[in-house]
């Protein structure tokens, strides 16, 4: 793996460095060395994220993160409406000279700055947008074949954005391979490529007419080469987030019969916005899931703002008043599902 730093720039201990909060878990693409976030310099990026030292130090600077031997700069943010923040690209220019080469997964693309072509071109690194859309030659569309497929597909969704559904999925591969399941994710986020993810696409780069075949693709590439027992999809977004609903092509046309549903009991409108709207109670999405002809098998608790004692109540509380499993994939991991979903299995 190519060694490389990721670029949070003061927003590390926030929802909008999810990339680099997936990156700092765990990456098979790339092995990272170091954070650059002059907010937190000179601690371990994982004990600021969660409190588990990973040996990853946070760097004051492109100039001190360069001394770990990096040869890629990761953009880690993921902004609203995936625009580049302002005060970052100073901060990739010092990294473009410093033989840097870029990731980013932003939608505003650097190759479209002539400026920063130029100056990667002067410096002989890359600029890679991975967000950007693939050619139409490459795209697929919907065959409906999906319909045949026996392998099991179960759909990580959430109750709104940022809510951890990508690194429960991961947790929830885990679990299964620890039991000695073949389980594979779906990804459809830019941040499960940079992890490592073979199979998937970015969703929300992708040509609407082209999301579903896109995802089916993924799927039927995924079991006919790797024969897993369980296939799962990485959600985004959530049903009826007004800012970007997001989740009825996994029901439909990616097939997911079974749902693992990623709820934050603190949070009370989506994206943490009011004039977005409240967030629907659980009995109303588990209702809506149904709806269209899939079921929530799990619920999966984020514990932002909870303390210990508040989350563990929420957890009773869930389990009584639902009647699921109620996971808490970060401080308990997901084995407590493993016998559910071998169930699922024909």
């Amino acid at each position: 793996m190519e060694k490389a730093i990721v670029l949070t720039a003061g927003l590390l201990d926030t929802v909008d460095a999810k990339t680099a909060h997936g990156l700092i878990r765990e990456s098979e693409r790339f092995q990272i060395v170091g954070i650059v976030d002059s907010k937190h310099t000179g601690k371990d990026a994982g004990e600021v994220l969660d409190g588990k030292f990973r040996n990853i130090p946070v760097f004051e600077s492109i100039e001190k993160a360069k001394e770990a031997g990096p040869t890629y700069c990761i953009i880690g943010v993921a902004t609203t409406g995936g625009r580049f923040p302002d005060f970052m690209l100073k901060i990739v220019e010092t990294a473009i000279k410093n033989k840097l080469s870029i990731v980013n997964g932003l939608h505003d693309y650097l190759s479209a700055r002539e400026d920063m072509v130029a100056l990667a071109e002067t410096n002989g690194v890359k600029l890679l947008d991975i967000r950007k859309p693939k050619a139409f030659k490459d795209l697929h569309f919907w065959t409906g074949e999906i319909l045949n497929l026996q392998t099991p597909v179960i759909a990580v969704m959430g109750t709104d954005c940022a809510l951890g559904k990508r690194t429960t999925t991961r947790l929830l591969i885990k679990s299964c391979e620890k039991a000695g399941l073949k389980a594979q994710m779906i990804y459809t986020g830019q941040t499960g490529w940079l992890q490592g993810g073979k199979y998937g696409f970015i969703f929300d780069s992708t040509l609407n007419d082209f999301v579903s075949g896109e995802l089916e693709h993924s799927i039927l590439s995924c079991d006919k080469e790797t024969n897993p027992d369980l296939i799962f999809i990485e959600g985004q977004s959530a049903l009826r987030n007004p800012s970007g609903p997001c989740g009825a092509e996994f029901l439909l046309s990616g097939g997911a019969k079974n749902v693992i549903l990623v709820h934050s009991p603190k949070r009370e409108f989506f994206d943490m916005e009011e004039h977005f709207g409240k967030i629907p109670t659980l009995e109303s999405e588990i209702e809506l899931v149904k709806l269209y002809g899939s079921n929530v098998i799990a619920l999966a608790l984020n514990t932002e703002n909870c303390t210990e004692e508040e989350y563990l109540s929420f957890q009773e509380s869930y389990r009584k008043r639902l009647g699921i499993p109620v996971l808490l994939p970060i401080q308990q991991g997901c084995d407590p599902i493993v016998d559910m979903l071998k169930s699922l299995i024909k």
